[in-house]
């Protein structure tokens, strides 16, 4: 006789499974948004037991959370700029590369930033953790660029970090949310916003 589980022991290994199931709920997310996913679904599309998914996340609350805590683990790499490369183009190439980053992977990106999670009852410790340590991250970086002498001993990292962040999480919600509709054309805005940027790392006197 069949058996469903036994099938999906031999299948998968534990971690295998885990990640195929966040894998294919982004790609539901993307295709269906949140109103498509169920952990139904989900099962159905991996191929698994209605029950299986339940193994790794307890609720579709758990689940989000753990997509988007995916989303910060892949978005730290989007923030890394080495002090020793630090110029304003290299900010442009930074500025927009963050925006890509938010629109090549909305089904991440608003779950990171949305009211959904954020606002809920059931947001996960981990998941605060990550998000937390993105932006320690980055200010970090922006002391570590002033501790090196990249920047202007003058600069208030904290607050460059919360605008800059800011900032460019505006403009990547002007464009995801369609208030903006053409990406190409936010160019001469990212370049513009990398020149302040460059103007307040290193202001002229």
């Amino acid at each position: 006789m069949y058996d469903a589980h036994m099938s999906e022991k031999t299948s998968y290994h534990h971690g295998d499974l885990r990640r195929s199931l966040l894998d294919t709920a982004a790609t539901l997310l993307r295709e269906e948004g949140e109103a498509g996913l169920s952990m139904r679904q989900l099962a159905a599309r991996v191929g698994v037991s209605r029950t299986a998914p339940y193994h790794h996340f307890k609720d579709k609350q758990e689940l989000l959370c753990a997509i988007a805590e995916e989303g910060f683990k892949r978005y730290i790499e989007v923030l890394t700029l080495d002090s020793a490369n630090l110029s304003e183009a290299r900010l442009r190439a930074f500025v927009r590369g963050y925006l890509d980053y938010a629109l090549d992977n909305v089904e991440y990106y608003d779950l990171m930033f949305g009211s959904r999670l954020w606002k809920s009852e059931g947001i996960t410790a981990t998941l605060k953790q990550e998000a937390h340590s993105s932006f320690r991250l980055y200010l970090d970086q922006v002391r570590k660029w002033q501790a090196d002498g990249a920047v202007s001993a003058d600069l208030d990292p904290l607050r460059y970090a919360q605008v800059s962040w800011s900032t460019l999480h505006g403009m990547s919600r002007l464009l995801i949310d369609g208030v903006y509709l053409d990406r190409e054309a936010m160019g001469p805005a990212c370049d513009q916003a990398a020149a302040m940027f460059w103007h307040e790392l290193n202001p002229t006197p």
